[in-house]
């Protein structure tokens, strides 16, 4: 259930939000994720299996990270197409009150990377494979369950894709700092603290699916079909599924891509979100499953590669529908 906020919007509401309970019968677990896919596009994933060490020492090594000198941290950027970044989202403008760090799924970083990030690269290196290995093994899992859920000849046409060598999955790290430090630094530019400032805006994931962890920190938010925003409440112990742009173009609009933004941190601690991007590779053609239409639907998008989709979508500011470039006429 969403938990309460002090972030006040003028379209919020209160919502039960799915929970996926891994442990349960596939048979169970396939179709209540089929439904959440339809009728959110997300939920939440409890008893999912992924060890919890490696959670703890990526968020370890995410902490020590980000609380490193301002000089230190951009050693390792900027995010080009992997590294440290701080406020600026993207090229196009987009800006939020967070710092980051992209890593690539496949190798978490280059050696100079590496070095950049942690005064122990080797280690850095084990466990942010480590924290892939067991998401992208769960990823694989729910892709599987929906496909079983689907009734699909092939109950692995999803999760071929992320299982793919050259697929183009991404880790993502957020940082929200602290109220505290938020406020002096506004103190210090004469402005005044805000409990409505955006810490990333608007959008929705243009990969297939999203895999989020984030401490006990609250911020997320996911959008409703009627453009009301839904407080998810933290869980720790819990994962988040997001369907992306790819799976709904690959369902016809059967799954629903969310729309979901970070609101700035308003609480003394500071507030970390880990992401896995599962993507295919970069030559993957994307079109709705055959299996997907009756005899007598017509395709709602345009066969597109990744590589073409992922370039349109970054060309867009965050809040535009991207989707809508390859709707078929």
């Amino acid at each position: 259930m969403p938990c309460p906020t002090s972030i006040r919007t003028k379209k919020t509401k209160a919502v039960g939000i799915p929970t996926i309970d891994l442990s349960q019968s596939r048979a169970i677990t396939s179709k209540s994720i089929v439904e959440a896919c339809q009728e959110f596009g997300f939920f939440k994933l409890i008893n999912h299996g992924v060890p919890h060490h490696a959670i703890a020492q990526l968020e370890s090594q995410g902490f020590d990270f980000f609380q490193k000198p301002s000089s230190e941290k951009h050693r390792a950027g900027p995010p080009n197409p992997f590294g440290y970044g701080c406020k600026s989202i993207g090229s196009n403008g987009d800006m939020g009150d967070l710092e980051y760090l992209l890593l690539p799924s496949h190798n978490p970083a280059t050696s100079i990377l590496q070095s950049s990030i942690s005064n122990d690269p080797l280690t850095f290196s084990h466990v942010v494979n480590e924290y892939v290995k067991s998401v992208r093994d769960l990823g694989c899992e729910i892709l599987d369950l929906i496909g079983e859920g689907l009734w699909l000849p092939n109950k692995s046409v999803f999760s071929n894709l992320i299982r793919d060598i050259h697929s183009d999955s991404v880790l993502r790290i957020n940082y929200y700092p602290g109220v505290q430090h938020i406020e002096n630094r506004e103190l210090s530019t004469k402005s005044h603290p805000s409990n409505d400032r955006i810490g990333f805006g608007e959008h929705s994931d243009p990969q297939i699916l999203t895999i989020l962890r984030a401490n006990d920190v609250d911020g997320l938010q996911i959008s409703l079909q009627d453009s009301i925003w839904v407080p998810v409440c933290p869980d720790p112990s819990a994962f988040y599924v997001l369907i992306g742009d790819v799976f709904q173009a690959m369902t016809n609009g059967r799954f629903v891509s969310v729309r979901h933004r970070a609101m700035a941190n308003n609480s003394k601690n500071p507030r970390m979100s880990i992401m896995y991007f599962g993507a295919p590779s970069l030559n993957t053609w994307i079109a709705p499953l055959s299996e997907m239409m009756l005899p007598n639907d017509k395709s709602l998008y345009k066969p597109f590669t990744w590589a073409q989709y992922k370039k349109a979508a970054y060309s867009l500011r965050l809040a535009d529908s991207r989707l809508d470039l390859f709707k078929a006429s």
